[in-house]
């Protein structure tokens, strides 16, 4: 659904308790997803996205720390230039209409003050973000619209900004009589045709326009259904819904997606390595077992080279001959080269019976590195579907420092970070670390654990090392870390998957093996079935 009028009134109360505010950062999350960092009088830091994608575009107020792209976009860069360390004086919401102008008190080169105006059009497809003069000509635009795609309403720097046409309403304030029969879309600014069945769904019912109203503009909440979302509760969608404050709902409303989004966009390329070494390395094996099943075959070899040697001076060379077995006295039929005399044949049929001989031991080498090289890409394809940015640029270190991938030069340089971007949870006092790839497995199994600390890891499938900093824990932990462990596994979507735990103290790293490999000496098995449900409402209420 895409957002509508009085949501975004309601959104748009809460961004104008932050105003007056400095504006301190800009960055891209994606290429249509800015993050503003804001610092206010009473909130301290805050950080503002608006995020104008085609079917997730909204505002919000997030807590998160994202991960910005490496390099920012062109309109990024400019309105770093324009807007630099400016005031937000207010925002500000057009009519009751899907657009919200930020008003920015700015500096020119000059130093003087400038009244900018940046405008954020939440209106589904058409959603775009326009940074405006205080004469009200366009100085740059996220999507730009030239005139020959739009000529009543051009998008592009230098042309008059124009404000979205609207079709003439009354003011959801201001209404005195409503037409059942009629939609509200059609008769009140702000609503969208979802809102409109609710309203009619419960004037119907018996509330009136007004109590329905009152409700929705002071809502403090987000209700979040499969489909559908609203500041007021769809009671005429007759299904349970998932409530979070405002702000945090509309953060937690598209997470996985914006996620997905944001990863393919700022690690690409580790995706594309991943799938391209994978399909490789699957393309390579039935070749090698294929050369192995051949080479067992290397003793006839020795044969034709010992017949030839015997019946040399009696066979007239052709392309094939046919000489008498010593043993069984039935002929043998024996290719010929006709470049060579039979002796020359006779020594290259011992080639490659030496050759195919020690082949043999080769080949079953390269088939079990191969084995392993494709047992490793796949691991890294499954933490690659359920990982954040900050996982998908520790798997590109990873690939780098084992020399898959070239190193990946930027002119922003990263900062060194010392410690893996592993979740954190703190229950009861009690740490737990669930690890969403090698480098973070590694880094829990091998430097956060002692001894005597419990550690998690499902049976048979690549998955998260969890780690329990506690001697003893009771059952209830004991099915969170197994549970943690089966989420981030290729058993996500299965029922009753194995769970093996044990102290620290019964793994051993494995010389030579892929970062993050251990066994186990002794263990226990638990069998979970993983709720995703219960694992966010997990993170959200125990992360550190």
């Amino acid at each position: 659904m895409a957002m509508d009028g009085l949501l975004l009134f309601t959104i748009t109360k809460q961004l104008q308790t932050y105003c007056p505010c400095k504006l301190n950062k800009i960055q891209n999350l994606s290429d249509e997803e800015i993050v503003f960092q804001l610092h206010t009088k009473n909130a301290g830091t805050v950080r503002l996205v608006c995020n104008v994608h085609s079917n997730t575009n909204r505002i919000y107020i997030t807590q998160k720390t994202e991960t910005s792209q490496s390099q920012p976009t062109n309109f990024v860069m400019v309105l770093r230039k324009q807007c630099a360390q400016c005031i937000i004086e207010s925002i500000e919401q057009i009519h009751y209409d899907r657009v919200l102008c930020l008003h920015l008190q700015c500096r020119n080169e000059l130093g003087d003050y400038t009244n900018n105006k940046l405008y954020v059009e939440c209106m589904g497809k058409y959603a775009n973000m326009i940074l405006v003069n205080q004469e009200g000509t366009i100085i740059d635009a996220l999507k730009r619209i030239p005139v020959y795609e739009n000529a009543k309403r051009t998008i592009h720097p230098g042309a008059t900004y124009i404000l979205p046409k609207q079709v003439k309403k009354v003011n959801p304030t201001e209404v005195t009589k409503v037409d059942m029969d009629t939609s509200l879309v059609d008769q009140i600014y702000g609503f969208s045709p979802l809102l409109s069945k609710e309203f009619q769904y419960r004037m119907a019912n018996g509330q009136t326009y007004q109590d329905i109203l009152k409700e929705l503009l002071n809502s403090q909440s987000l209700y979040v259904y499969p489909h559908e979302y609203h500041c007021i509760e769809l009671t005429h969608l007759h299904q349970k819904a998932d409530v979070y404050p405002l702000m945090v709902g509309l953060d937690h409303l598209y997470q996985a997606n914006e996620q997905q989004i944001r990863i393919k966009e700022q690690c690409g390329d580790v995706f594309r390595t991943v799938d391209k070494e994978l399909k490789k390395a699957k393309k390579k094996l039935p070749k090698l077992q294929s050369s192995l099943e051949k080479s067992y075959d290397y003793k006839k070899y020795q044969q034709y080279g010992d017949l030839l040697f015997a019946y040399m001076h009696q066979i007239k060379k052709e392309k094939v001959v046919h000489v008498p077995d010593f043993e069984t006295g039935q002929d043998v039929s024996i290719p010929i080269d006709m470049r060579l005399d039979i002796k020359g044949n006779a020594n290259k049929y011992y080639q490659k019976y030496h050759k195919m001989k020690r082949s043999q031991s080769i080949l079953q080498e390269q088939i079990e590195a191969c084995k392993k090289e494709i047992d490793y890409f796949e691991q890294l394809h499954e933490q690659l579907q359920h990982c954040t940015v900050m996982d998908a640029l520790e798997i590109r270190q990873e690939l780098v420092n084992a020399h898959v991938m070239m190193h990946k030069r930027s002119r922003k340089q990263a900062k060194h970070k010392n410690k893996p971007n592993v979740l954190h949870l703190q229950v009861e006092n009690v740490d737990i670390y669930v690890g969403k790839n090698n480098l973070q497995n590694n880094y829990i199994t091998h430097h956060l654990s002692r001894k005597k600390d419990i550690w998690f890891h499902v049976k048979d499938y690549h998955g998260s090392h969890v780690l329990c900093k506690c001697e003893q824990p009771n059952e209830a932990l004991i099915r969170m870390c197994a549970m943690l462990a089966a989420y981030y596994s290729k058993g996500q979507m299965s029922s009753s998957v194995p769970v093996d735990y044990c102290p620290v103290s019964q793994l051993k790293k494995v010389p030579g093996a892929p970062v993050g490999f251990v066994t186990m000496k002794s263990y226990k098995t638990i069998y979970i079935d993983p709720d995703r449900e219960q694992i966010e409402k997990w993170i959200r209420k125990y992360k550190k």
